[in-house]
């Protein structure tokens, strides 16, 4: 365990940095680049990062694959709903000028793009997350002569 102390640190220090990178990119995302991909993927790459230096099972006991199945789902289920409450509003299919009564200011144009960026962002990163459980489970029954 302490071969490894100063890439263990060096972890430890990276990984809030590397996640509030990803949530700058996610709630910057509707004024300059970035969005809810970009910062889903830099969200797994915390995890994955953790998960290269600590083990597999220290980063699932972090993220367990049953919340990151909730997850996914519920991302979808975000970027859906304010669709579908776009058309209850009397708007079209993620309309998003109906989701807030003050239209001169597009003030629901930004609670539209948040809520389904957000959306979006969730389900990335718990789906990067779970490949990366998917391939790093495979790898531990492989062999040294199997690849």
């Amino acid at each position: 365990m302490n071969r490894h102390i100063v890439l263990r640190v060096v972890t430890k220090m990276m990984t809030p940095a590397i996640v509030l990178f990803a949530l700058y990119v996610q709630f910057h995302g509707d004024f300059g680049p970035g969005g809810g991909f970009q910062a889903g993927v830099i969200m797994a790459v915390a995890f994955i990062l953790y998960g290269f230096v600590f083990g597999l099972d220290a980063v699932r006991r972090v993220a367990p694959p049953n919340i990151l199945c909730r997850l996914m789902a519920f991302g979808v289920a975000l970027y859906a709903g304010v669709g579908v409450a776009s058309l209850f509003l009397g708007g079209m299919y993620l309309d998003y000028d109906v989701l807030h009564p003050d239209t001169a200011h597009h003030v629901g144009q930004h609670y539209g793009i948040m809520a389904v960026e957000f959306g979006v962002g969730t389900t990335v990163a718990s789906t990067m997350i779970m490949l990366y459980y998917a391939f790093a489970s495979q790898t531990s029954e492989m062999k040294d002569g199997d690849w």
